[in-house]
Parts: C-alpha cells; sequence; structure tokens
C-alpha cells in the first residue's frame, strides 16, 4: 500500500444553503466523477476517492442563505475528466441534475484554445470546471493542427 503523499489535498467541505438541491445536483456529479458515499448524517453527506473526500453539508451555523462564488472564498471545483467525450457526456447529463452550461458561446473552450473543459453551475450557485485529461486534436484556422494539453 502506497504512502499519501505530503501535500495532497485531505478534503473539501462544502456548506449548503439546501441540502436536497445539492445532493441532487452535486451528489450526483461527485458519483459521476467515481466518488463514492463516504459518509452519511442528517445535515450532510461526504463522498470520497483515493485519499480525498468531499463534504457537502447545511449546516446549522450558516450566517447567509445564499452562495456567492464572486465573492472571497471558494470560486469553484475543477474535476479532471477522461476525455472530451465524457466531458460532453456529463455537461449533456448535468441539464437534469440541477446545472446548466456556463459560457455556452464559448463551450468547450472558454477557458481557452488548449483547454477543452466543461463549465457548470447549479441551482444554488456553485460552480464546477469538468477538465478533459485527454482533449481532442483541434484544426488550426489555417489547416494546421492544433494540439490541446
Amino acid at each position: 500500500m502506497s504512502r499519501t503523499p505530503h501535500g495532497t489535498l485531505h478534503h473539501v467541505e462544502l456548506w449548503v444553503p439546501n441540502l436536497d438541491h445539492a445532493l441532487a445536483s452535486l451528489g450526483w456529479l461527485l458519483e459521476e466523477l467515481g466518488y463514492a458515499l463516504f459518509q452519511s448524517w442528517e445535515s450532510g453527506r461526504s463522498w470520497q476517492l483515493g485519499p480525498t473526500y468531499l463534504v457537502i453539508e447545511q449546516s446549522p451555523s450558516l450566517t447567509g442563505k445564499e452562495h456567492d462564488r464572486r465573492r472571497p472564498g471558494l470560486n469553484h471545483l475543477a474535476f479532471h475528466v477522461e476525455d472530451a467525450f465524457t466531458v460532453e457526456k456529463m455537461v449533456t447529463d448535468a441539464a437534469q441534475h440541477g446545472w446548466r452550461l456556463m459560457f455556452p458561446e464559448r463551450h468547450p473552450y472558454a477557458g481557452g484554445t488548449q483547454h477543452y473543459a466543461g463549465y457548470l453551475e447549479n441551482d444554488d450557485g456553485f460552480e464546477v470546471e469538468l477538465v478533459a485529461i485527454t482533449p481532442p486534436e483541434r484544426r488550426g484556422d489555417h489547416g494546421h493542427d492544433v494540439v490541446g494539453n
């Protein structure tokens, strides 16, 4: 068994305004990405992949009723996704789980021409970025191949 590398992210805890909304959107997404349900309690759940887990909790200590990714704090979470086909499948399926595609006019290159990703926002304002590990090859403006990385 290998030792977890120093500096590896241990966990992320997201406080959400509505646990049911979060379970429908974020819970679905985490399971699609290969995370397994790890812990469950009345006001929250956690999912684990490797040594890292992600907590979603509707804490009684919340001081606000909404998340705003433009305020100081967490802007978004970005996840590696196997390839462009999987990014597209997840983006399409996400619409049935409380997500909308951000920047549709620039999809899937909203992050730049070498960055194949889907940017999603759920009903509670949380953003995720699904980044293709293996992007497709692109044809440049003059017929030259452009390879993403």
